[in-house]
C-alpha cells in the first residue's frame, strides 16, 4: 500500500522572505484560501513574534483557513511559543512550530551552547509547546551538518517530550540526495519511537537540488515535504 506524503507549505513564511516576495494581509490570506483548496496539509502563515504584521496575518489566517493546519514558526523560547499559540489558537487545526540549532558550528557560534544544554532546551520548548496544542513540529535547524548520533538524540527526546513531527532542513542548501538518504535511513533504524511520528524534510535550492534531496528523503522514509 503507498503510503501517504504530507505537504507542509512555507510560502506565506520562508518563501516570504524571496526578494520581491512581500505580500499584505489581503495577499496572504488569498494565498492561504488557494493553498488550502489544493489540499495542503500544513499551511505555515508566519513567524508570529517576528513583527505585528505577521501576528495579524496568522490570526487571520487561522480564522478564515478550513481543512488544513495552520502553522506559526517560533524560536525554542517561551515567549515565542506563546505569541505562536496566540496566533493560531482560533484555528481549526492549530500547530506550533518550534526550532532549534543541532549543528555542531551553530551550538558553538550562534547559540554558544554545549549538545546537553541543547538537548534539555529542545525537550523543555517541546513540553511547552505541546501544553498549548496537540499538534507540535520540532526542527532540528541545520540538520544536514548536524552529528548523527546526536541528531538521533535529539529527535527520540523530543518525540518522548510530545513532539508529533520533527523536520530535518537542509538549512544552508548544503546536501546532496545520497547524504539526504544516508541521513534519513540513520534516523529510521537509530530512533526507537520514529514511526510514532510524521518525520519531515525542509530542503533548500542553493545548489539546485531541493526536489531531488526531497524525492530521496522520501524514498527513504520520510513522510512529510
Amino acid at each position: 500500500m503507498a503510503k501517504q506524503i504530507r505537504i507542509f507549505d512555507t510560502t506565506l513564511r520562508d518563501g516570504e522572505q524571496s526578494p520581491g516576495c512581500s505580500m499584505n494581509l489581503s495577499e496572504k490570506r488569498e494565498v492561504a484560501r488557494q493553498l488550502c483548496k489544493l489540499g495542503v496539509d500544513v499551511i505555515e502563515a508566519g513567524f508570529a513574534i517576528a513583527s505585528p504584521g505577521d501576528f495579524e496575518a496568522i490570526s487571520e489566517i487561522a480564522r478564515v483557513v478550513k481543512g488544513s493546519q495552520v502553522a506559526s514558526l517560533a524560536r525554542s523560547v517561551q515567549k515565542d511559543i506563546d505569541a505562536a499559540y496566540n496566533a493560531v489558537k482560533h484555528a481549526e487545526a492549530p500547530l506550533i512550530h518550534i526550532f532549534l540549532a543541532t549543528s555542531p558550528i551553530h551550538m558553538q557560534h550562534k547559540l554558544r551552547m554545549d549538545p546537553e544544554k541543547v538537548l534539555d532546551l529542545a525537550v523543555e520548548a517541546t513540553k511547552y509547546a505541546k501544553s498549548f496544542c496537540h499538534e507540535v513540529e520540532f526542527s532540528c535547524e541545520d540538520a544536514t551538518r548536524s552529528e548523527l548520533p546526536f541528531l538521533a538524540k535529539v529527535v527520540q527526546k523530543v518525540i518522548e517530550a510530545g513532539a508529533t513531527i520533527v523536520n530535518i532542513p537542509d538549512t544552508v542548501g548544503y546536501t546532496t540526495p545520497a547524504e539526504m538518504t544516508e541521513r534519513i535511513t540513520y534516523l529510521k533504524q537509530n530512533v526507537p519511537d520514529i514511526d510514532k511520528i510524521h518525520l519531515s524534510v525542509h530542503c533548500h535550492n542553493d545548489l539546485g537540488m531541493a526536489v531531488a534531496n526531497s524525492l530521496a528523503a522520501v524514498a527513504a522514509g520520510a513522510t512529510q515535504v
